[in-house]
């Protein structure tokens, strides 16, 4: 039985339990630090809105004033010598004057700029969340990146201990020529020698895969020993592109809407009712106080209509600064599919060289195989030397990893292009 499919028989049991490229991008999202700020932006969304609608509940505020005043309401001279002839003593006000009260509003309208304020925080709240939603989407093609690497480097590391086979199987061969003198010694010891530098490549191709898979295992939040190859698809065609960039410019685009609402709703009048009500001197019967200098309860209730222009000062410039902001998501937009298309192009055309390049591979991997094959032949009857047995076996070698190289490439920009497509 040919040794590689003896080896993948002898592998079957671990690839059974191989991670898929889905599976550990779905660990990796879900192990990702970022995919936590989903709740966290929901509960300050949530928290801002609560806050924001409370806006409707009274205002109460409570204050306490002492004064002196350097002068008072009071009546003429005149008079109040003529209240004194009646047995009246009208002092006047005092000028010393304390208060404490409560003061409690209700808002009935404002135009609609409570619930503007609560559209925009829910709208921030969502372009926040897109965001998150794109920086976690690059999690993919860094899972990518690392998941075919270390495909490349498993094929790499098996080829390698077939290159290891076959160079023990020529030392053996040529150890008991030169014992029995039909081989020279220095054709031994190359062989010996190239078969030690194989194995020292495969110490190198294990160290690296063993970091890659370290990184991987720590990335997706679970230990990564093998991965599995995924399956060839059809090449994804190009479409309408549903990226969470152009969703992340949307919700900017949905709150520049919002926030042209809000200047609206600053226009309208607003209307509430009103309590005020304190407790000191002087009170609202002026009279009185003038006679009596007590303490006296007081209270005022009312309606209140207020209609504030000052927000027409700056319309204009805001209207034309939500205009900006409009203008700069919608040229992003552009940036973004231009930049899109641009990639789509170069990795269709990659998958295309690699097709046209693995269309050949498997010839040339027989053609050098045979080569091999006869150039053993030929070293077991003298015709050849030991370097060029060396020479067919590193081609053959080459060849082979030059297959892997592009198969594995090929599956990579298959998937990068999913992942440039949102596929």
């Amino acid at each position: 039985m040919n040794i590689r499919w003896l080896s993948l028989l002898l592998m079957l049991p671990v690839l059974a339990n191989a991670q898929s490229l889905m599976e550990c991008q779905e660990a990796a999202e879900r192990n990702y630090p970022l995919i936590r700020q989903y709740e966290l932006i929901g509960k300050t969304t949530d928290l801002t809105v609560r806050n924001i609608s409370k806006g409707w509940l009274p205002q109460v505020s409570a204050s306490a004033q002492a004064t002196y005043q350097s002068d008072v309401a009071a009546f003429p001279e005149s008079m109040r010598q003529l209240y004194k002839t009646m047995g009246i003593d009208m002092e006047g006000l005092r000028k010393d004057q304390c208060r404490v009260g409560i003061d409690v509003q209700q808002t009935i309208y404002d135009g609609g700029a409570i619930s503007s304020q609560k559209e925009i925080a829910r709208q921030q709240g969502k372009v926040q969340e897109a965001q998150n939603e794109v920086s976690l989407y690059q999690v993919r093609k860094r899972v990518n990146e690392m998941y075919f690497g270390l495909l490349l480097l498993e094929d790499q590391i098996q080829l390698n201990n077939d290159l290891l086979e076959l160079y023990s199987a020529n030392e053996k061969k040529l150890s008991s020529m030169y014992k029995n003198g039909t081989a020279a010694e220095s054709d031994y010891l190359s062989v010996k020698a190239e078969r030690l530098n194989v194995a020292q490549q495969k110490t190198g191709l294990e160290s690296q895969r063993q970091v890659l898979q370290r990184m991987l295992s720590v990335f997706c939040g679970m230990e990564v020993k093998q991965v599995e190859k995924p399956k060839f698809v059809a090449v994804p065609q190009q479409q309408a592109v549903l990226r969470p960039e152009l969703k992340a410019i949307e919700a900017q685009l949905r709150l520049a809407n919002a926030q042209e609402k809000a200047l609206d709703a600053a226009l309208m009048p607003k209307l509430g009712v009103f309590a005020q009500g304190y407790y000191g001197y002087p009170g609202l019967n002026m009279f009185e106080d003038m006679m009596r200098h007590d303490w006296s309860l007081n209270g005022i209730i009312g309606a209140r209509l207020t209609w504030n222009i000052g927000a027409l000062y700056t319309r204009k410039n805001d209207k034309a600064r939500i205009q900006l902001q409009r203008q700069l998501a919608e040229n992003s937009r552009e940036v973004f599919l231009l930049n899109n298309h641009l990639e789509q192009i170069q990795q269709n055309e990659n998958i295309l060289r690699y097709q046209r390049l693995m269309a050949d591979d498997e010839e040339i991997i027989q053609l050098r195989s045979a080569v091999r094959k006869a150039a053993e032949s030929k070293m077991q009857h003298g015709i050849i030397d030991v370097n060029d047995l060396v020479r067919e076996i590193n081609s053959e070698n080459a060849a082979k990893v030059q297959q892997s190289v592009h198969e594995i490439e090929m599956l990579k920009e298959i998937y990068d292009l999913k992942f440039t497509l949102n596929n």
